[in-house]
């Protein structure tokens, strides 16, 4: 078979030859994604360098002689200083050099270089050099968490510890126990591969796309849509490298097994004997996760639906009517509850299709361009998915269709319902644990489209969720940006995800978009909405939102952050934890901090 391109020439990886490549299966829905974007770039992919980064109060000529020491090391060929062009490519095919979806200047959180480790005994090799010379390093399993800061450092200069390139084996499926572990650079779209290939019958769960790492998803408390949507809540037994390089196993892998084979339960019992702690090293900086267990779902019957709702003011109704379905398990996964304007998103057609104007889409045009789609003009589209055998699945339907057609104006509908090039056969792969590609093509909204996510958590409740949407949608208004919003409640809270998409070739857009994150992040927080998880350049900010007793969970951060990193050396930033060397001396962006990103980067003037 040969290598799939796109109409500009580029290669799209194939899974068969590059660990972060597509199944052949999406092969020409890969071609087909990319085209589209490509369609809509106005900018060249590369950018001459102004200059190249080097780690913090290190010198060029002392800077050569450790990495000169760390090739001889690891191989030549496994180093390589980041001094060439950056191209921020696209998901597939993502830097490892910066942040593709660059908010402030492309060339702020850029890496001085990047090490490529083969097994958990060179990462260990790889920190105590850190150690050593004062480096900072900054771990990614794939750097997909494109949308939350990608591949890019928080403290320009850092050395990139790339962990997919060469550890992304698949150590053990057990078919019996329903578990897996595997190394960071595991995709998805690997774990699954593989699972077919064995004829096992074990589902994974996905989030929306399949090219992330399942590892590096997990630790980074992402979500999914199958009962084991919940990444971390589903992951068995931990394998890292401490800040000062030594090795340590959480759970049942602290015993040691017969022989000194890894424990038979590690992926069988979470918490092991003592303190489970295993939460401190998911959002933070205090290890790096080389390896991982996970449950899998045994296979299942299962019926994806939609159901679509008139009118804006539903949206109060939708989630009341939701909670009491959740809470007693009759809804079978966590659904997700989209703004109409996400189906115009999703058909992969440009906003200019059905609006040239500036600022936000009014919603005449919206309920305009949506009459003419399978959903008609309605204003919010629920998408969810029942489990088990048929009786089972048909009596929930029964009860769930009663429950939401107390909403007038309700509409239910099935896959078959729908045309084949619709959303929901999508969402209906996700959701039985096939990971896809579709979800890039709301990315051809605008031209050099790019995206910040905005992630706070409510309650399931009417009234909250209505507080949260209207701050949301009047700062999205103030600052010219569509509202695209993509709610994911499960019984007793809410991840509002809303999807800033900005064309990052636009300097205006990108302070807009800065500024309305910083706004919404401050306007949730005075109402009690935090966010479970943000971009690198909001971290400080969002964790100074989490406050009470004067910022008692973040000073009880960095003590661990002290206490297991005295150097400073590990992801410095991430999740706006800062070791000692870095605290308080001008790297935080805090809430008053009025800096122009664009104008007066992200760092200080050291």
């Amino acid at each position: 078979m040969s290598t799939p391109t796109s109409t500009t020439g580029a290669v799209i990886p194939n899974l068969n030859s590059v660990y972060s490549g597509v199944p052949t299966r999406l092969a020409n829905e890969a071609v087909a994604a990319k085209s589209r974007l490509d369609s809509q770039r106005t900018v060249r992919e590369s950018s001459v360098r102004k200059t190249v980064s080097l780690p913090p109060g290190i010198g060029k000529e002392q800077f050569e002689r450790a990495i000169n020491e760390l090739k001889s090391s690891l191989g030549r060929e496994n180093v390589e200083i980041n001094d060439k062009p950056l191209v921020d490519g696209w998901y597939m095919q993502h830097p490892n050099t910066h942040d593709a979806y660059h908010i402030a200047d492309q060339e702020d959180l850029t890496s001085s270089a990047a090490v490529y480790p083969a097994d958990t005994a060179e990462v260990q090799l790889i920190v105590h050099w850190a150690n050593k010379h004062k480096i900072p390093v900054y771990p990614i399993s794939m750097g997909r968490n494109i949308g939350y800061g990608g591949a890019g450092c928080r403290v320009r200069g850092s050395v990139i510890i790339d962990l997919g390139r060469r550890m992304n084996k698949i150590l053990n499926i057990d078919a019996d126990n329903a578990s897996c572990l595997v190394q960071p650079g595991v995709s998805y779209f690997a774990l699954y591969e593989e699972i077919q290939k064995r004829k096992l019958p074990l589902w994974i769960d996905c989030p929306d796309l399949g090219g992330g790492s399942v590892l590096g998803n997990a630790i980074d408390r992402g979500v999914g849509y199958t009962p084991y949507g919940d990444h971390f809540a589903n992951h068995c037994g931990m394998e890292l490298v401490l800040p000062t390089g030594e090795l340590l196993r959480t759970g049942m892998g602290a015993m040691p097994g017969k022989d000194g084979a890894d424990n038979p339960t590690w992926q069988s019992f979470q918490a092991a004997y003592g303190p489970y702690i295993d939460g401190i090293f998911s959002q933070s900086n205090y290890g790096i996760v080389t390896q991982m267990g996970f449950w899998l779902m045994p296979e299942t019957g299962h019926q994806s639906y939609m159901i679509t709702f008139k009118h804006e003011e539903d949206f109060e109704h939708i989630v009341e009517a939701i909670r009491p379905l959740a809470q007693k398990r009759i809804l079978g996964n966590i659904p997700q509850l989209r703004h109409v304007i996400q189906e115009l998103a999703v058909t992969g057609k440009p906003r200019s299709t059905w609006y040239k104007g500036k600022g936000k889409m009014p919603r005449e045009v919206i309920r305009e361009a949506a009459s003419k789609l399978p959903c008609g003009d309605v204003s919010w589209v629920f998408y969810g998915t029942q489990y088990g055998d048929q009786a089972t699945i048909n009596s929930q339907l029964k009860i769930i269709q009663e429950a939401f057609g107390k909403i007038q104006g309700s509409k239910f509908m099935l896959p078959n319902d729908l045309p084949p090039d619709h959303y929901i056969h999508s969402r209906a792969q996700v959701c039985s644990g096939v990971p896809v590609l579709r979800e890039l093509d709301w990315l051809n909204w605008v031209p050099n489209a790019a995206h910040l996510f905005f992630s706070p958590i409510s309650p399931t409740k009417g009234k909250d969720a209505k507080a949260i949407h209207s701050v949301i949608t009047k700062l999205h208004t103030k600052w010219g940006f569509d509202v695209l919003p993509t709610i994911c409640i499960a019984s007793r809270e809410g991840h509002y995800i809303s999807n800033i998409v900005y064309n990052r070739a636009d300097e205006d857009e990108k302070r807009r978009a800065t500024g309305l994150m910083r706004e919404m992040i401050n306007e949730s927080a005075k109402l009690g909405y935090g966010e479970y998880r943000t971009h690198l350049l909001f971290a400080d900010q969002v964790a100074e939102t989490y406050s009470w007793n004067n910022g008692a969970l973040r000073r009880f951060n960095e003590s661990i952050k002290d206490a297991l990193d005295p150097n400073s050396i590990l992801a410095p930033g991430r999740n706006g934890i800062w070791g000692q060397r870095f605290r308080g001396k001008g790297w935080e962006i805090l809430k008053g901090d009025q800096r122009d990103m664009l104008k007066d980067g992200v760092a200080p003037k050291l």
